[in-house]
């Protein structure tokens, strides 16, 4: 999908960098997002006081609302996680929303940044396992009945790879339609007005679709920690 005017790829065009950048995109939103998050969290941390600012209290009411939600799904022990998890939320709603900024063009509309992300969380579910269970993790594909074994462990298997591609297929599907649908608006109306709607609903879908894939990863974070049944 060629974009008429992304300003980083211009950017990194002046610099003797336009070809990367084209063919590209995504990788150099995420950088930006990446930087934009790191600055964020400075402002927001660099002044830590008992009554605190405007950014502070911001981060506060967002972070400790993500880790109360998060707890009460895990529970306490479940608490070592969180700045993975929510490390993937911002990370993910800063590039659902930058694509709404007309020139920006959100990472999550490429199957690169959704893969990886979904990868993060597979491989992250497993470590938990492991860490919490040892070899015994292994029963959690086995099934409750051993002659069973054959049968459940190659769907355990497959519900589990199922999950890279559920995770970065849903994310990569939603925005990627949304910047059709915007593409498709501006090259029709010719203005910036006409697509607003669409815009306003793309804030929506933006927060949704980070919040269903950081949902998804607590219930896959908690399910790893449960004994096998």
């Amino acid at each position: 999908m060629e974009h008429p005017y992304l300003f980083l790829v211009k950017f990194f065009e002046l610099i003797g960098l336009g070809h990367f950048a084209q063919s590209y995109p995504h990788v150099i939103y995420s950088w930006f997002v990446v930087l934009l998050l790191i600055v964020l969290a400075y402002f927001g941390a660099r002044t830590i006081t008992m009554v605190p600012g405007k950014a502070q209290n911001f981060f506060e009411v967002v972070l400790s609302g993500m880790e109360e939600f998060m707890v009460d799904i895990t529970g306490d022990e479940g608490r070592w996680f969180f700045p993975l998890i929510a490390t993937i939320f911002l990370y993910i709603a800063t590039c659902n929303l930058i694509g709404l900024i007309p020139g920006f063009f959100p990472p999550t509309a490429s199957i690169n940044t959704t893969l990886s992300c979904a990868l993060v969380t597979f491989t992250f579910t497993h470590f938990i396992g492991i860490k919490y269970h040892g070899i015994k993790y292994v029963k959690h594909f086995l099934g409750p009945i051993w002659w069973m074994t054959p049968i459940i462990f190659p769907i355990e298997v497959i519900g589990h790879l199922a999950r890279i591609m559920s995770l970065s297929f849903r994310l990569f599907g939603n925005m990627m339609g949304h910047e059709l649908v915007l593409m498709i608006l501006f090259l029709l109306a010719g203005s910036f007005f006409a697509p607003l709607p669409i815009m306003a609903m793309g804030i929506f879908v933006s927060l949704v679709q980070a919040f269903v894939f950081f949902l998804l990863s607590i219930m896959y974070f908690s399910g790893s920690m449960e004994h096998a049944h």
